[in-house]
């Protein structure tokens, strides 16, 4: 994945209302965390119809930070997962540990 996260979707939002952006900020650091832990609790226990949920809400996200291949990535894990299929379970990982690394220094 070439695409570096980035938080201009999260400015673009706020409009240049910086207390509103830090709400949506700590919003993100807030909830991406559990989000992907739980993600990943429900794909080591082979639920992968409740993984599939979780990647759903994790597209939320994805976008907000700017990750439009990113975005397509998670939609198709999404539906294999539907399927009980994992081959993109690798690459959405590595999507999740570099939004992790952007969101701690956000």
């Amino acid at each position: 994945m070439l695409e570096t996260p980035n938080d201009d979707y999260i400015k673009q939002l706020a409009n240049g209302n910086t207390e509103f952006e830090q709400k949506l900020v700590a919003i993100v650091k807030r909830e991406f965390p559990l989000e992907k832990a739980e993600f990943s609790e429900n794909y080591s226990l082979n639920k992968y119809g409740a993984a599939a949920e979780n990647v759903h809400k994790l597209k939320n996200k994805i976008g907000m930070l700017g990750l439009e291949k990113g975005y397509t990535l998670a939609i198709d894990f999404e539906n294999d997962l539907k399927e009980e299929k994992t081959i993109l379970y690798p690459e959405f990982m590595l999507l999740l540990n570099q939004m992790e690394d952007f969101i701690l220094n956000l």
